[in-house]
């Protein structure tokens, strides 16, 4: 007689390492509530998810303090997963969504505040030295002062590399609308460092121009 392959979530196969598991069964296993499958998750996730906050934010505290949100959702939502072999698109979404409104609320703060955009002091980035760090403050100041979706556009884009249309799908907008916001960004980001020619040495403009 022909042996059935299990299809039971990890949380039911005895001894399995939540480590070998592929992304279906631990979203599977996330969402009967094992813990081994919820401490894979955040390993298995977690430094994508913080890179990408960092980077958007320019802020490690304010990126892990997202990245603690972000879980939580993931973690409550699981239930609601329809294809378990998305759960890296699915962590994604929250994460995104999560960025938009930070980013709208740094905006509104900046806008019922007499103070200049904040220094970004813990900007946590590995940089050679202390001028390159100095540069790259004076940048995210600058990404501060673009609207909250195009900011998240132009990161997504220039330094998670993603696609147009993977942008489109994990921030529910056309595609039309990522290219505007990008072109947007991309154009007013242009002249703020045509007044500071210091940051022309650190950044590839013809890159993100394109």
């Amino acid at each position: 007689m022909p042996t059935r392959r299990s299809h039971a979530p990890l949380s039911l196969v005895v001894g399995q390492d939540p480590r070998n598991a592929s992304d279906g069964d631990l979203a599977r296993a996330l969402a009967a509530g094992d813990v081994g499958a919820i401490a894979e998750t955040w390993h298995r996730f977690a430094p994508m998810v913080l890179v990408m906050a960092e980077r958007s934010l320019g802020s490690k505290s304010e990126a892990e303090d997202v990245g603690q949100e972000v879980f939580h959702r993931v973690f409550r939502k699981a239930k609601t997963l329809r294809d378990p072999d998305s759960l890296r698109s699915f962590i994604y979404s929250f994460a995104i969504r999560a960025l938009k409104s930070e980013l709208r609320r740094r905006k509104l703060r900046s806008w019922l505040s007499f103070d200049q955009p904040e220094a970004l002091a813990d900007l946590g980035w590995r940089t050679p030295d202390m001028e390159s760090r100095d540069l790259l403050r004076k940048f995210h100041v600058l990404l501060d002062r673009l609207r909250p979706r195009d900011r998240l556009v132009f990161v997504l884009r220039r330094m998670e590399s993603m696609t147009v249309d993977e942008i489109a799908i994990n921030m529910d907008i056309s595609a039309s609308t990522v290219k505007r916001s990008l072109t947007r960004a991309s154009s007013r980001l242009s002249r703020w460092i045509d007044a500071d020619p210091g940051l022309a040495g650190l950044l590839d403009r013809e890159r993100w121009e394109r």
